[in-house]
């Protein structure tokens, strides 16, 4: 399988040289390893692998002799399972005092990180990948995230090639998963199915014991039935047949697992009249399709998840900018009690910046006006935009734009 240059790869040698340990974490299957590996080439970093069991029980039973046996520079991989080793680590990178020690990746996010903030704070230097962003499969050398200001935009336009409905749909259905990609969308149901089967059930296991795996399958065809939307507790535990604990906890292990992300509800003193819960969305949207059941473009693209999907795309694609840049993503939606919503808010620098995100490829700008939700808010109100199927960057009224989903 030919590598597809990871984003991310600079910063990763950046925070290498800044931090004595770098952790990666993300889900399975995303490139963690493959990028890890291609960064060490020629170097005398060692790999070892805490999916080999045998590695696993010395980490685990005998983490002091695991630490001697593989001695920096050295990458461990899949290092949540042994959080024994934070410790040891911490030891090591004290007394030697050399930034980019220890490399390593994990595919548990808040279970490991726990962990780590345990025992190696202020030591380690942590990034998240995730799925391929349109711009590294289609190479386009834009590595900053988005920004919603003129020129920012008009550079991307200019330097992204232009990409039909079709072919939009095309990107949300696929999804980004390094594999699938390079094996082409044939491959797509095949390559889900193991995907499933072969790393989420068993890490399911590890982190639950005992479950049902045949039900945890369609707790899952049930959340991804839901995506973009404000969490309902039961309504996910009665088309499943659980309780709501169950489900709550069902929904902490795709989270722990990199499949899902939340965005949370943006208020503050002026805005009160806010609903509390979060929505929910998948960080590859070709996963999202397989469980919703869509096999193939047209039948999504013309299905009544198009509109949800397509936000889901988008806002995991702008998600992924950030966390590529190595930069946390401060990203909310607004809705008041009257279910007047903003798809997407994003904060930064004391500015608000809102979009819209629109199966239309005739934007109005209209679409802008639910903007004005805004502006009793005590944040400065920034540029916005409308995120649609319009494939040329232009401005939409005083301070919006129209984005195209390509640009993202």
């Amino acid at each position: 399988m030919n590598y597809i240059k990871r984003d991310m790869e600079k910063v990763f040698l950046e925070v290498s040289s800044q931090f004595k340990v770098v952790l990666v974490t993300g889900p399975r299957q995303v490139g963690k390893t493959t990028m890890l590996e291609k960064l060490m080439a020629g170097t005398s970093r060692k790999y070892v692998s805490l999916d080999d069991m045998a590695t696993r029980q010395l980490a685990v039973n005998d983490p002091k002799g695991f630490i001697e046996t593989y001695p920096p520079p050295v990458f461990i991989d899949e290092v949540q399972y042994a959080p024994e080793l934070f410790a040891y680590i911490k030891i090591q990178v004290d007394t030697r005092k050399q930034n980019g020690d220890y490399w390593l990746s994990g595919s548990q996010i808040f279970k490991l990180m726990r962990g780590v903030n345990e025992s190696l704070a202020g030591r380690v230097g942590l990034l998240d990948l995730f799925p391929l962003s349109q711009n590294e499969i289609f190479n386009h050398k834009v590595c900053s995230p988005l920004d919603i200001s003129m020129e920012h935009l008009r550079e991307r336009t200019e330097n992204i090639p232009s990409a039909a409905p079709a072919d939009i749909f095309s990107r949300v259905f696929n999804g980004g998963m390094p594999q699938l990609i390079a094996e082409g969308a044939a491959h797509k149901e095949r390559f889900y199915e193991s995907y499933i089967r072969t790393y989420i059930e068993r890490d399911v296991r590890d982190l639950s014991g005992d479950i049902d795996v045949l039900k945890f399958y369609r707790f899952m065809v049930a959340v991804a039935a839901r995506t973009a939307q404000l969490i309902n507790y039961k309504s996910i535990a009665d088309d499943v047949e659980i309780d709501q604990v169950t489900a709550k906890n069902w929904l902490n292990i795709l989270e722990t697992l990199g499949l899902i992300f939340y965005l949370h509800p943006y208020s503050n003193n002026l805005l009160k009249r806010t609903i509390k819960s979060p929505k929910l969305y998948f960080y590859d949207s070709g996963l999202a399709a397989h469980l919703a059941r869509w096999n193939s473009v047209e039948a999504l693209m013309n299905g009544a998840q198009a509109g949800a999907l397509l936000e889901n795309f988008a806002i995991s694609e702008i998600a992924k900018g950030y966390c590529n840049s190595g930069k946390m993503p401060h990203l909310f939606y607004f809705r008041d009690k009257d279910s007047k919503e903003i798809d997407l808010l994003w904060e930064m620098n004391g500015t608000l910046y809102p979009l819209e995100i629109k199966k239309t490829s005739n934007p109005d700008v209209r679409l802008t006006k639910v903007f004005g939700l805004l502006e009793k808010s005590e944040k400065l109100l920034g540029n916005g935009g409308v995120v649609c199927l319009y494939d040329n960057f232009m401005p939409l009224g005083k301070g919006n734009f129209v984005i195209p989903v390509r640009c993202l």
